[in-house]
């Protein structure tokens, strides 16, 4: 039985250090429509969302269309990187990926953060075995998601990425059998 998933990642949104209610922006709101648009003929039958406002804003019109709530899913949040803003995000994040168990104080490692991400994938898979599910959630978190899938998801993978991005992964069980990117 196929289950299908189809991780979103945020639209574009306005920066401010307040990671949960940071909303999106005006030309994020209106790729937000675009990915309702793309979807909207996936026959979805729930909508899940890291509980960022950002992410939950880009399948929020998802949702609509399919006439779904949005399930909240702590573990689909984004990687906490440190706990104080860095002075350089670049080599901070590049460090992370470099050395996966390495955290900047106050932060999560990629070891750590992708643990939890792909508990919270694995919860999904058994809940919604043979559904099709579009998942709200965040670059980072995504990608080290489908790098323990398949290490071709690196950060090289992650740097190219868009805001929004959708990527439908198709799973046997637990085991992954096809990626295939649904934006533009």
């Amino acid at each position: 039985m196929i289950t299908t998933l189809y991780l979103v990642r945020h639209a574009h949104s306005v920066y401010s250090s307040d990671e949960w209610n940071r909303p999106l922006s005006e030309r994020g709101t209106e790729d937000a429509l675009k990915v309702a648009d793309r979807l909207k003929n996936e026959k979805i039958t729930a909508v899940l969302s890291s509980p960022y406002k950002r992410a939950i804003q880009t399948v929020e019109g998802l949702a609509e269309i399919h006439s779904l709530k949005i399930v909240l899913e702590e573990d689909f949040r984004e990687r906490l990187l440190a706990a104080e803003p860095v002075d350089d995000f670049n080599h901070a994040i590049e460090k992370v990926w470099t050395e996966p168990s390495f955290s900047w104080e106050g932060g999560e490692s990629n070891l750590i953060a992708q643990e939890r991400g792909v508990g919270a994938l694995h919860r999904v898979l058994q809940r919604y075995e043979g559904e099709n599910i579009a998942i709200g959630t965040h670059g980072n978190i995504m990608v080290l998601i489908m790098n323990a899938l398949d290490t071709r998801f690196d950060f090289a993978f992650w740097r190219q990425l868009e805001m929004p991005d959708i990527y439908k992964l198709s799973f046997d069980g637990l085991n992954l059998i096809e990626v295939t990117r649904m934006w533009e």
